[in-house]
């Protein structure tokens, strides 16, 4: 693990120490656990972003797929 220094505010401080209290865990550990979640939260997996690729409605050639190589390569 990498340390690293966050200044919190007042609240945050206090709600972190509550909720390390309330799990028995290291604050440390709350911090992580929260971030973790809130960067999984946050980042799009690659289904959701194929998905809304899709809703794009977006229309190609029709003669795509007989013709990858030629719009790849050319």
């Amino acid at each position: 693990m990498i340390r690293t220094q966050v200044y919190l505010t007042e609240d945050l401080y206090a709600r972190i120490q509550l909720e390390a209290k309330r799990g028995q865990k290291k604050a440390a550990a709350v911090v992580r656990e929260l971030l973790r979640a809130g960067l999984e939260r946050t980042q799009p997996n690659a289904g959701r972003a194929l998905l809304e690729i899709a809703k794009l409605n977006l229309k190609g050639p029709k003669d795509l797929s007989s013709r990858i190589d030629d719009y790849l390569y050319t």
